[in-house]
Order: C-alpha cells, then sequence, then structure tokens
C-alpha cells in the first residue's frame, strides 16, 4: 500500500488495487491532489486515514476544485458582460457621431422620401383582348402625362 517509491526519486507509484474502494473519478482526483500538494503528503493521507476519512477528504478536495472553476466561469462571464456593456456604449456612441456628422457634410444633399403616386390605368387583367404591352404602353403615357422624371426608367 506504499504509494512513495523507497528509492530517491519520490515517483507516484500509485497502486490502484491497494485502494479499491476508491471510485475512478476519487482516484483521478488522488493524482490530482499528488500534482498539487506533492506525492508525499498524499500517500501520508491516504496510509494515515481511514476509508470515510479517505472519501471525505477527496470530496473537499473535488468540492474546492468544482468552487476555483465556478469562480473562474464566474469571473470570465462578467468580464464577458463588461466587454459586451462597453461594445455597446462604444457603439451608441459611434453612431450618435456619425448621425451628427451627416447633416453637417451632406447639408447640400437632401435626400426626400418619393411621393406615393396614384395613377389612372386600368387594371390589366390578362385576357386575350388585353394586351401587356398595350397596358405598358398606357402606364408609359400616364407618366409622362404628369412630367414624372426618373433617371432609372
Amino acid at each position: 500500500m506504499n504509494m512513495v517509491d523507497d528509492e530517491d526519486d519520490q515517483s507516484f507509484h500509485a497502486t490502484r488495487d491497494g485502494y479499491s474502494h476508491l471510485s475512478d473519478v476519487e482516484w483521478d482526483a488522488v493524482e490530482r491532489m499528488g500534482s498539487t500538494m506533492g506525492i508525499h503528503a498524499v500517500s501520508v493521507m491516504l496510509e494515515a486515514l481511514n476509508r470515510d476519512a479517505q472519501h471525505a477528504t477527496i470530496a473537499k478536495f473535488i468540492q474546492n476544485e468544482l468552487d476555483a472553476e465556478r469562480e473562474k466561469v464566474a469571473l470570465l462571464h462578467q468580464q464577458g458582460s463588461q466587454q459586451s456593456e462597453l461594445l455597446r456604449e462604444q457603439g451608441a456612441q459611434q453612431f450618435e457621431l456619425v448621425r451628427q456628422q451627416q447633416p453637417a457634410a451632406g447639408g447640400s444633399m437632401h435626400s426626400r422620401r418619393p411621393e406615393t403616386l396614384k395613377i389612372d390605368i386600368s387594371k390589366y387583367r390578362g385576357v386575350e383582348e388585353d394586351s401587356l404591352l398595350r397596358w405598358f404602353v398606357e402606364l408609359d403615357d400616364a407618366i409622362r402625362a404628369r412630367r414624372i422624371d426618373d433617371g432609372d426608367m
């Protein structure tokens, strides 16, 4: 059951069979404990404690790891929220600057909303005596009569 080699290399000779009462999760935690606390300390702890105390100590170690990870996640979440808020504020400031600069830069340009135009022409019904070409000619005549100028036409 000795987990430390008697030689000076202090290598971890974990005999999993010697601690078969520990679950795989607990055994993984024991190995992590060895890397953080030291192999010798873990060996002494396992040899000195009874099974219930071993389970309790390992559970406490796992809980401490979980708490530390939760703190990291909470900190990352807080930092992410702060960055999101900062980006939102910067975006609003940039939008406001652009909005303020547009009237000054584009003072001569006036974009107006196109007015709705109602033209009195017959509806195209698609029957044989109605020609689509005839309907377009009628529409074009109505537009010219109203002197509507559109560069896209």
